[in-house]
């Protein structure tokens, strides 16, 4: 039977003192307040039927659940989460901790609906008579009303909505517990609320608790320890067990011996239970990516997760681009997903044993290296000589990799990018031969005119397109002065001889050759179409310059990096992928004619010394002014690329020395020595196409000869000839050829320079002399 009006009055008037703090603002609004407010002449049917007809408060996220990421070896990568909560069944969790729950929170809970009208009673009774709240009356079903509804909002203004002390809150808490009541049955309640309810310390859920307190799973629950956690969820900062003992058990004291007052358990376990301490065993719960062991490679899969959960949406503007990366974080930190990756840990622990070559010890250099494999574009590994974290020395920033992936402005690319330029001048079908003379230092102009990106450069046209220069460019070293061809050239770096090539080919199908492999910058904006970035001014990631270089080894067949290989929802639901993102950017004979070529890096060029025992192509990389170098590398069946610099750019932190042999090559090698321990070894394939490659030929020795004859014999070989306008000291007769340079074989075309002989009455130093009859030489 309902209360008299009078009570309910007298209730009322203390309802706003009290709401706040008490647990019974549900029934006090649904059958209280109602009657007090309403006409006189309602019946109770109407009053129920207008409750009915208030709106079920929509529920759209379910409790935050913990996504778990794994390598390829099936091995726990890292968690995130943003609360530590683990699922569970009732029957995984041990009956005395189902038992002390309901007992300390709702002994009536199998007893009654979404209200009970005793309990709250009993305990408005009390709470009034006190003079504030000494007993709550809310039940299990209205605590997990109460719990969704704060579960569900994502802004402090949402939360301070759901728990502030109104009628209309508690209105919709208790319509929500109605509704619970009809849609589930009692165990489903408990196993919910079980899940859902706050245990302090970060602990959510039950079996997240057990672990957190006691390292164990909530089926292996005692008594004392059931009832300690049973105890926590009336106030779980205050009664956290770790951080304050003495009240917590106390609290937990209390529901052991509510137990036995209710005849749960006898009164003789419960009293046994209170003699023993808390036995805290205490487990801490490691979440997020500075928890990984490979905490770089964790930040790459955060960023493809945010990528795949944004969607194909593009965002209008900064705001919304933002809004859609909260939501992507939200899911991810929230969703329950399981994720499968590429992680390799083989191959992970060969790129970290390569970062630890020659490091310097700063707060500000570093060595990274990314792996990647040819084909598919699975990103295998990603190391920094750097540790993870905030402290000295330390970074957080993913540095070999894009800002989408946690990285920051990028390295110079140095001259890994005259690789692009070589595969472009093949496309356009120029022989390997092709040679310029390519002295130490020149200015080259005359580019072709192209749309152009990139910062203000003093040779724009007045329309804004990039125009014919001049760009001055130089060798690193100034005896390179010379006749190079593509391969030479290649072979050793040479600046001027790529100036020359690009103004050939032309700087923008140069750019869109790197933007084939998928350059672009590591701010995502596209690469800036300047001559200089056929010596790596575009700043770049060092993740998609290994898959770059990836799609050179894999026959040009070029696949964008990534690390996901499936993902579970927390039903187990298979989500769909998009399809892997490969093209075959050029010709399979184009990308093995340039394989050809790039190995005589490491066997004749910039790279000798960096072999790995296998057929392996690479390019070195210096950047201006040594402020960082770069190595780009492959064999058949694994690509990758190392970088060293100061993080905090430019040429104002140089590394006086450093080149991309010095450094990031040995980080390259002893990386990929490691990675392909035991695998087979695999030969390019050779291009069956005819690329005009440089014949070796025979030098006729014309030695002794007269210089018109040896002019005549030599050009008549196929190569040039230049005369040194100063005789050597020679057994040869006075005015006769003394040598060649170079003798025996030389690439066809090659230019020959002829010595004539001084005689053996030169100067002591072996150089020549003037003639001895006082006239000049014929030549």
């Amino acid at each position: 039977m309902l209360p008299s009006t009078e009570d309910r009055k007298n209730v009322v008037a203390t309802l706003f003192k009290l709401v706040a703090a008490s647990a019974l603002a549900g029934v006090l609004i649904a059958l209280i307040a109602l009657p007090v407010v309403g006409s006189t002449g309602l019946t109770a049917r109407d009053e129920f039927d207008d409750f009915m007809n208030i709106e079920v408060p929509k529920i759209d996220r379910d409790p935050a659940k913990q996504t778990l990421v794994y390598g390829a070896d099936n091995k726990l990568l890292v968690s995130f989460f943003d609360q530590y909560r683990r699922e569970v069944k009732l029957d995984k969790v041990a009956p005395v901790m189902q038992e002390a729950m309901v007992a300390i929170e709702d002994a009536r809970f199998f007893k009654h609906g979404a209200l009970d009208l005793k309990g709250t009673f009993r305990a408005l009774a009390k709470n009034v008579t006190s003079g504030g709240t000494q007993e709550g009356g809310s039940t299990l079903t209205q605590q997990l009303a109460k719990n969704k509804l704060v579960n569900d909002t994502t802004s402090k203004e949402g939360y301070e909505k759901v728990t502030a002390p109104t009628l209309d809150r508690k209105l919709k808490e208790l319509r929500l517990a109605v509704y619970l009541e009809q849609k589930l049955t009692k165990k489903e309640i408990l196993e919910e609320y079980l899940n859902i309810a706050n245990f302090g310390a970060g602990a959510y859920g039950v079996e997240a608790a057990s672990q957190r307190y006691f390292s164990k799973p909530a089926s292996k629950l005692t008594l004392a320890q059931a009832a300690t956690l049973a105890g926590i969820t009336k106030n779980p900062y205050q009664l956290d067990p770790i951080r304050n003992k003495v009240d917590s058990k106390k609290r937990r004291d209390t529901v052991l011996q509510r137990m036995a007052d209710l005849g749960v358990v006898p009164q003789a376990d419960a009293d046994a239970a209170k003699k023993q301490g808390l036995g805290i065993k205490e487990y801490k719960p490691k979440g997020g990516c500075v928890t990984s062991k490979s905490p770089f490679f964790c930040q790459y899969v955060y960023g493809d997760l945010v990528k795949y959960f944004m969607g194909t949406k593009k965002p209008k503007d900064a705001a919304e681009a933002q809004s859609m990366r909260d939501e992507a974080a939200d899911k991810i930190l929230r969703g329950g997903y399981v994720i499968r990756t590429t992680f390799d840990p083989d191959v992970q622990k060969a790129a970290d044993y390569g970062v630890k070559y020659s490091t310097t010890p700063t707060a500000w250099r570093t060595n990274v290296v990314a792996v990647v494999e040819p084909g598919t574009g699975k990103v295998l590994a990603i190391a920094s000589s750097k540790k993870y974290g905030s402290k000295k020395g330390q970074t957080t920033i993913n540095l070999a990799a894009d800002q989408a992936h946690g990285g920051g402005s990028g390295v110079s690319a140095g001259s890994t990018f005259k690789t692009f330029t070589l595969m472009e001048a093949l496309d356009q079908g120029l022989p390997i031969r092709t040679n310029f003379h390519s002295p130490s230092s020149m200015t080259v102009q005359g580019f072709s005119d192209c749309a152009y990106t990139g910062p203000p450069i003093k040779y724009l046209s007045k329309d804004g397109r990039m125009g014919g220069g001049p760009w001055t460019v130089a060798n690193s070293d100034p005896g390179e002065n010379k006749n190079y061809n593509m391969k030479d050239g290649t072979w050793h770096s040479i600046n001027t001889f790529y100036a020359q090539l690009e103004k050939k080919v032309g700087v923008c199908a140069a750019v869109k050759m790197a933007e084939k492999f998928g350059m672009v910058r590591a701010d995502g904006n596209p690469l800036w179409t300047v001559p200089s970035q056929v010596l790596g001014s575009n700043e770049i990631d060092i993740v998609h310059l290994a898959a770059a270089y990836a799609g050179i080894a894999a026959r040009g067949k070029y696949c964008a990096p990534t690390s996901l290989t499936s993902i579970t929802d927390s039903d187990g639901k298979k989500l769909d992928l998009p399809k892997a993102d490969c093209s075959q950017a050029v010709d399979p004979q184009i990308a093995d004619a340039t394989s050809q070529i790039l190995e005589g890096v490491i066997s004749h060029g910039t790279g000798v010394g960096l072999g790995i025992g296998r057929p392996a192509a690479s390019k070195t990389g210096t950047c201006e002014e040594h402020s960082c170098a770069v190595f780009a590398g492959y064999t058949p069946q694994l690509a990758a690329a190392s970088a060293t610099w100061d993080f905090r750019g430019g040429p104002s932190h140089p590394m006086p020395g450093i080149f991309g042999a010095t450094i990031p090559g040995p980080v390259w090698q002893r990386t990929m020595l490691k990675a392909l321990e035991g695998k087979p070894v695999l030969d390019f394939k050779a291009p069956t196409k005819d690329f005009g490659d440089i014949v070796t030929k025979g030098i006729p020795d014309v030695r002794g000869m007269d210089l018109p004859e040896a002019l005549a014999r030599i050009k008549g070989a196929g190569f040039a000839v230049k005369v040194d306008p100063r005789p050597v000291k020679s057994d040869v007769p006075f005015g006769k050829v003394a040598r060649t340079s170079p003798s025996g074989q030389a690439d066809e075309g090659a230019t020959v320079t002829i010595y004539i002989s001084a005689g053996n009455g030169g100067r002591p130093d072996g150089g020549g002399h003037d003639r001895p009859d006082g006239n000049t030489w014929p030549f």
